[in-house]
């Protein structure tokens, strides 16, 4: 999961860049390197994934233009050979084609990609840097400016505390030139609705994330896969189990008194053949992680928080006891599909809405939560459910046939995959949200340390000194005061708390959880 930084001018203090950028090395611990572009600094910590040889080494240089992105780029194969006349490739990254590629089409490359990436370029004839990051925004990248007004680059926050006064996430699928962001991509944009049939819709869902799926399986390094036991993860496993010639490495985690998940995440890995790991943790590990979780991520959200916990436990397990580089997820399904609280939705035009909002903010939550629970021990992070051809096709489809009238949510993607995918009981399972199926009492072990914390007086003095995204119980506040503690004065980083649409009857609660709905039902069980 690489690391990229830069400075985007003269006169940098390298010194204090290093150090600024070293906050992530467990990124990119493979290979480290920082080059003097003739007009600012560039920064590149590797973590091989493709092209394992030390010609795959970052920045990559052609006539004094320089690149380094953290992503992997699908179908490069494809794209090296229609650039193999103009241009010998040294290398056997898919990374490398990013400065032929700028040479030949200049900005309009960044829409040609099917990628999950971030990249700083310097164009070494324009004298300038430009900027981008992929439509989801699965692969990280913030700037800010320093005192001088000079914008710097990262892929994460805590490179820039200390450098920039302010720092804010890049928006995904933009690209940024001459002190300006472009759009090139818009993934919830709908050009047009589609309105196939059902049988049509349910295939061509099926076609799309088999297809996801079986190019994310494509690495030089060893693959894993997070296995919750919920639909999402346990089909992106099942997929996979079928694509492969021996068994896949699955992974679970729960709380050791009453985790939901791990007998689902078992049945799964049974029905698919896979060598499985259950990991298995308590309330000391889960308050002991907190500060640590909390500092990885940069956030102060509640949900985000309380579902890094147990993702982190577990990567942080396959780090220390296996070989695994890259790790497969099952991100992204709900805000497609919906969550438990999108079935209060009034109307299909507001379902789309609230879709399209949780697309573009991905990059604040679920995506933010994946990426650095995963990188800061050193794996990748690949998104299945995040492949772009099968996010636009999603978002194109009648959102009158998205919304649960089926008496089952995610009814579209289930139907899709039934046969011999999954079992029944899992292909059908109620959902439940990743940081309660862990173990209900994960969360209530976190609400209770929080309320122990402060008195009633205690939290109303202190929460009021936030003007944005106000704490509104002891836990926020607990999490935002660790938070500032490692990003002062950030909070707009985030757009806030992720929170069910309180504009829509039965949604009006004060915890993100599901579990406060009326319709969670046999989720928890």
């Amino acid at each position: 999961m690489c690391s990229i930084m830069g400075y985007c001018d003269s006169g940098a203090d390298r010194e204090k860049f290093q150090t600024c950028f070293d906050q992530t090395i467990s990124r990119g611990p493979d290979d480290s390197r920082v080059v003097d572009t003739g007009k600012g600094l560039l920064g590149f910590h590797r973590l091989a994934i493709m092209g394992l040889h030390p010609q795959g080494m970052q920045p990559f240089e052609l006539d004094g233009s320089y690149v380094v992105c953290n992503g992997e780029i699908y179908g490069f194969k494809k794209l090296r050979e229609q650039l193999a006349s103009e241009y010998t490739f040294v290398s056997e990254s898919d990374c490398e084609i990013l400065l032929p590629m700028y040479r030949k089409y200049g900005t309009d490359m960044f829409a040609m990609l099917d990628a999950e990436f971030a990249c700083i370029l310097y164009d070494a004839e324009q004298q300038e840097y430009i900027a981008a990051r992929d439509p989801i925004g699965i692969r990280p990248l913030y700037y800010g400016q320093d005192e001088k007004g000079v914008f710097l680059f990262a892929s994460e926050p805590k490179n820039l505390v200390g450098l920039a006064e302010k720092i804010l996430p890049f928006p995904p699928g933009h690209y940024f030139k001459g002190g300006q962001f472009f759009c090139y991509r818009d993934p919830a944009a709908v050009e047009e609705v589609c309105y196939d049939d059902l049988d049509t819709v349910c295939r061509n869902i099926r076609e799309k994330l088999i297809a996801g799926v079986e190019k994310r399986l494509i690495a030089d390094a060893k693959v894993g896969f997070l296995l919750s036991g919920g639909l999402d993860s346990s089909l992106v496993c099942s997929i996979a189990a079928k694509k492969s010639d021996k068994p896949i490495r699955t992974f679970s985690i729960g709380m050791s008194e009453d985790a939901i998940d791990l007998k689902y995440a078992r049945q799964t890995a049974d029905y698919i053949g896979s060598d499985h790991t259950e990991v298995i943790t308590s309330k000391q590990d889960v308050l002991d992680s907190l500060q640590t979780v909390i500092k990885i991520l940069g956030t102060y959200d509640i949900t985000t928080i309380r579902a890094s916990i147990g993702m982190y436990l577990v990567c942080k397990a396959i780090h220390e006891n296996t070989d695994i580089r890259v790790l497969l997820t099952g991100e992204i399904s709900d805000e497609l599909f919906g969550y438990k609280y999108t079935d209060f939705a009034p109307s299909a035009e507001a379902f789309q809405k609230e879709s399209q909002k949780r697309i573009r903010e991905l990059h604040m939550y679920d995506v933010l939560r994946a990426d650095r629970c995963i990188s800061v021990n050193s794996m990748e992070a690949r998104v299945p459910f995040g492949d772009l051809e099968f996010v636009r096709y999603v978002m194109s489809i009648d959102p009158e046939m998205k919304m649960n009238k089926y008496g089952k949510g995610k009814y579209l993607l289930r139907r899709a995959f039934e046969g011999d995918y999954l079992p029944n009981e899992i292909l059908y399972r109620e959902k439940a949200a990743f940081s309660d199926a862990v173990g209900h009492s994960m969360v209530d072990y976190l609400k209770n340390y929080a309320q122990n914390c402060y008195t009633d007086c205690q939290f109303e003095e202190k929460r009021v000194q936030y003007t944005y995204a106000q704490p509104f119980t002891k836990e926020s506040l607990l999490y935002r005061e660790i938070f500032e503690s490692y990003y002062p004065g950030q909070s707009q980083m985030i757009a806030g708390f992720w929170m069910p649409n309180k504009e829509w009857e039965g949604c009006d609660v004060n915890d993100p959880s599901a579990r406060v709905l009326s319709n969670y039902g046999d989720s928890g069980k």
